[in-house]
């Protein structure tokens, strides 16, 4: 079995459009939320979010190309280049062996909805745009990255809602592992900040309606949580065969030691209560990395800010962790970013990585009410970032159908 190594990270998110960026907002604790401004929010009960600013698709894509990409493509694109920059892997390699495996839960819901909606109210015609269904379909970006760099190998996009990226980031490291490919360029995207999307999600009733605090409403673990807060953007990572960096002198920024999949088996959307699914998919993680739970030093959790989600995962962590629960760090870094959904798993494991590079934990902001229910011997690195030296960091995703996945990270 070969060794798996993190060799270039991309990063645009409501925190910064790139991964400097994004990690000193992410350690000084700043908010990405803001009044929405990509539709008119008057009828809706949530109209805040968590968007990208200022980001340039035009300096990723060519201005011939544009109409051809949905957001959620262009967001890829941005954070597929900047990773595979950083790992100079465009040198030097066979390009039947370098793959791409790149998520979105939703993908195009914004061309979607206007396709739809060109046809609801038109002649009743099927006048439909050409690249309507290009633009729309969730592997499209995968196939992107691909033709953009002439990267050959296995090429998809898993799609298990907000577990996604995860799974992306989980099944290159095995291919790299088993010898199927050399690198792989993974990570994940999302734009789901559109009518669709957040009307789809209130008539869950999973949003946060907190639009008077609209700052602080990701508040996970706090008592007056009432939802999540929508996020958007794209991650991607670089992995590679431990031999291959180290023979081109690549810059390693961690290890992929561990992954996990499982699932719940229980409800549409709702975790199992105890968390069965979740302390499963942990356990698969640390059995693979051959590690003690004792050995873990973080955990970046999935953390949402729904009143039931938080404290099953939190549950989950006692039950498998035992006394160690309390002597390791963990925090949500979604009460910043909000929840990416599918790329929820790649900016997490950024922050996981980035975490175990500067010898910081990112905190869990906006915590003002203690919630009873919740174990207070935890660390949950409240409010504000904590230095620590981070040998192991564990990413837990979980995803609407009850799909679970966990990534294990170690200082190389």
């Amino acid at each position: 079995m070969r060794r798996v190594v993190v060799t270039g990270l991309g990063a645009i998110t409501p925190l910064g459009n790139d991964t400097k960026s994004f990690w000193e907002s992410l350690i000084a604790g700043k908010s990405g939320a803001n009044l929405i401004t990509k539709f008119d929010t008057t009828h809706f009960k949530t109209k805040f979010a968590c968007e990208v600013k200022d980001f340039d698709a035009s300096t990723y894509i060519d201005a011939k190309e544009m109409s051809r990409f949905d957001p959620v493509a262009m967001y890829s694109m941005g954070a597929a280049a900047q990773a595979v920059e950083d790992a100079n892997l465009t040198e030097n390699f066979d390009p039947d062996r370098v793959g791409v495996i790149w998520s979105s839960g939703i993908g195009g819901i914004l061309t979607f909805q206007q396709e739809i909606a060109k046809f609801a109210t038109g002649s009743g015609n099927p006048r439909f745009n050409p690249f309507f269904i290009p633009k729309m379909i969730p592997d499209i970006s995968a196939g992107l990255i691909s033709m953009r760099y002439n990267f050959r190998g296995p090429n998809y996009a898993p799609v298990a809602a907000c577990a996604s990226s995860t799974i992306a980031i989980a099944q290159a490291y095995i291919y790299i592992k088993h010898g199927i490919m050399d690198a792989c360029v993974t990570g994940g995207s999302e734009m789901a900040i559109t009518e669709g999307g957040i009307g789809g999600f209130n008539a869950m009733r999973a949003l946060s309606e907190r639009n008077e605090d609209f700052l602080t409403a990701s508040r996970p673990f706090d008592a007056t949580r009432d939802g999540f807060v929508m996020g958007e953007g794209a991650c991607g990572l670089i992995l590679e065969d431990l031999e291959s960096a180290e023979k081109r002198g690549a810059k390693i920024y961690a290890e992929v030691i561990g992954s996990g999949l499982t699932a719940d088996a229980h409800h549409l959307t709702a975790p199992h209560p105890e968390g069965l699914g979740a302390l499963n998919v942990m356990k698969q993680a640390i059995l693979e990395a051959k590690l003690d739970v004792s050995e873990i030093d973080y955990v970046n959790v999935h953390g949402t800010s729904t009143p039931v989600g938080d404290v099953a995962e939190l549950k989950a962590i006692v039950n498998l962790f035992g006394s160690h629960a309390y002597h390791m760090n963990i925090s949500s870094t979604k009460s910043m970013t909000g929840h990416l959904l599918g790329a929820a798993g790649a900016i997490e494991a950024i922050a996981c990585i980035m975490a175990i590079n500067h010898s910081m934990i990112p905190p869990t902001i906006n915590h003002q009410v203690v919630d009873e229910s919740i174990d207070s011997k935890l660390n949950l690195t409240l409010n504000q970032a904590q230095k620590k030296d981070i040998k192991t960091a564990l990413s837990n995703t979980f995803g609407f159908g009850g799909h679970n996945a966990s990534i294990l990270f170690r200082k190389f």
